[in-house]
């Protein structure tokens, strides 16, 4: 039985957004699932539905039908673990970059009542910063700036997928931005609700396969331009 205000493993609902990833995702899940956490994997419109690979898994499985965006399957995900009561929300990259082992230290501060929300940082650790290739540093350093441009938050690495909630923090935050720029809006949001955050350092586990999916400049072009138009459509 765990100590009294230590959520069970259950109770923690980690969200997979994916879209075409294939059998990368069972490696993924069947690691998470070790652990006795609720997987829930959004397919965002895949071509081959990952049910294909998941067939036999105890994870709850949604599926938009058409390709939405990353922003909008993490908010999928995250309004069907509020509807199971979930304690805690944890948003997990489907590619296999993220390490379930480091789930308990993501997920301590908010145990502990030091924040609302916390996100893993590849830039708090030397050793951590030395794993991202050195285009990716540079691309996302740039990204940094650009999101304290827009949101007033000022992180060490905004575009880091790992981050957990607080259920209280995820009913205060409504992602509206399907894309890959809802990273920058969610820190918006927490700064408009007042929410406590903390970064934490996360070791990413670059594969082949994470490096050659990666993120073009022309993606993160894509992202400026939503966050502009976001900013003038209001």
């Amino acid at each position: 039985m765990p100590p009294t205000g230590i959520p069970r493993p259950v109770s923690i609902y980690v969200i997979i957004p994916t879209y075409n990833e294939g059998p990368v995702l069972a490696a993924t899940v069947t690691d998470l699932l070790k652990y006795g956490y609720s997987v829930v994997v959004v397919d965002d419109g895949s071509r081959v539905p990952a049910t294909q690979y998941l067939k036999g898994f105890r994870a709850y499985y949604l599926r938009h039908l058409t390709n939405l965006g990353q922003g909008a399957a993490l908010q999928t995900g995250t309004d069907f673990a509020l509807q199971q009561n979930a304690d805690v929300i944890v948003h997990f990259d489907a590619d296999g970059q993220h390490s379930p082992e480091l789930i308990p230290s993501l997920i301590e501060p908010i145990h502990q009542g030091e924040c609302d929300i916390v996100m893993g940082s590849r830039f708090l650790k030397a050793s951590d910063r030395k794993q991202v290739p050195l285009e990716k540093r540079i691309l996302l350093k740039a990204g940094v700036f650009v999101t304290w441009l827009f949101s007033g938050v000022w992180l060490s690495d905004t575009h880091n997928g790992f981050r957990a909630l607080s259920a209280d923090a995820a009913k205060q935050i409504r992602m509206t931005e399907n894309g890959f720029a809802h990273a920058t809006e969610i820190l918006e949001l927490i700064k408009r609700a007042g929410l406590r955050y903390k970064e934490i350092p996360a070791t990413i586990r670059y594969t082949e396969y994470s490096r050659a999916k990666g993120q073009s400049i022309l993606n993160s072009i894509n992202i400026v331009f939503d966050l502009v138009l976001r900013k003038v459509m209001r």
